[in-house]
């Protein structure tokens, strides 16, 4: 059966559900080429503070507990002494990967040697992986859910013998670049479906959860959704993880059976980046950004704006009435998207509006 026979055949149940958001999608594309005049200042921003919350999504989602504030600290040459080597190394890799990516897309083709590339680039600074990067695995990996310390709390599904890797990539491959370039199916589904078999394959021993998220970002820009660096898709993954992982298996259990169904998946996927588009839609109708900020990321911002003056973490908690830890986050949020600054250090630092 040819590939594009069985991609039908993977889409024959799709619910208009999933044609509905790809419109929506299309014509919120539309609004963001016609509307893009943000200045190159706010976007360079924006990217700086989504490659930052991109690689902590990312990289938490596969089991690593550095926060957001910790990895802008790291890119900023501070040592965390903390954290183990392990996290720091992943993080170092997936950031200037994904920076990479973000600055040099037009010029990067889409085939099995970038993406080899791109994985010895994931995981370059990764010891215990220097054996494996760039090849692809030689012995059988499953694929784990990890919850939240960072713990394996069950096999989600087993993975495509190493032996078949290979061919299985090769075609994955061959079949996207062909596809993308016939225009027969819509580019999200495609890039949906590669994703789908990608992990399915888990054509690395390590890494492949984050090399897919760079892969969706490389694909989706290259497509012309030219706002993947100002909105994080990963962030949006990692905030729906347990979906994510329920969508992946659900679609993946029915791969190499008499009746794939891939829908599950493609729904997740959709969903996710619908709400990317929202977001990078909202950027244009304010100049500024508020409209990123969650209602609690609001209220500590308002309360700033208000009192017109410095404030410690543990006052705005007690007149926001917002969870002090919720207070720092939205603090490292508004750091980022420079609508604040930090005053004074240690246990007497404050922060006042700009």
């Amino acid at each position: 059966m040819s590939k594009n026979k069985k991609f039908d055949q993977r889409l024959q149940d799709a619910p208009d559900k999933i044609w509905s958001i790809i419109t929506q999608i299309d014509r919120l594309q539309g609004q963001w080429i016609a509307g893009a005049k943000l200045s190159p200042q706010v976007l360079g921003r924006l990217k700086r503070s989504v490659l930052v919350t991109s690689t902590g999504a990312s990289t938490r989602i596969e089991g690593a507990r550095l926060s957001d504030e910790d990895i802008e600290k790291m890119m900023r040459g501070i040592d965390i002494q903390r954290f183990t080597n392990r996290d720091k190394q992943e993080v170092k890799g997936y950031y200037e990967l994904l920076e990479n990516v973000f600055n040099s897309w037009k010029t990067i083709s889409f085939n099995e040697g970038v993406i080899k590339h791109f994985h010895q680039e994931l995981l370059k600074y990764v010891e215990k992986d220097k054996e494996h990067r760039g090849e692809y695995k030689r012995r059988e990996n499953k694929v784990h859910m990890i919850d939240a310390a960072g713990n394996s709390v069950g096999v989600l599904f087993d993975t495509t013998s190493s032996y078949l890797t290979p061919k299985e990539m090769q075609e994955l491959i061959e079949w996207t670049q062909e596809a993308l370039k016939e225009k027969r199916f819509h580019p999200l589904l495609i890039v949906g479906n590669f994703l789908v078999e990608f992990l399915n394959i888990h054509p690395f021993q390590d890494g492949n959860g984050r090399l897919s998220r760079v892969l969706t970002n490389l694909l989706l820009l290259k497509e012309s959704y030219e706002y993947m660096p100002y909105i994080s898709h990963e962030k949006l993954v990692e905030d729906n993880k347990p979906e994510y992982y329920v969508a992946l298996r659900r679609s993946q259990k029915t791969i190499k059976t008499n009746k794939e169904n891939i829908t599950p998946w493609l729904e997740f996927f959709l969903v996710m980046f619908l709400e990317q588009s929202k977001m990078a839609v909202q950027l244009l109708s304010k100049e500024n950004i508020e409209k990123l900020l969650t209602p609690k990321q609001m209220a500590v911002w308002q309360y700033l704006q208000e009192i017109n003056e410095a404030a410690t973490p543990m006052e705005i908690a007690k007149k926001t009435k917002v969870a002090q830890p919720t207070v720092r986050q939205s603090l490292d949020k508004l750091m980022r998207l420079k609508k604040i600054e930090r005053v004074g250090q240690g246990r007497s630092t404050s922060y006042r509006k700009l």
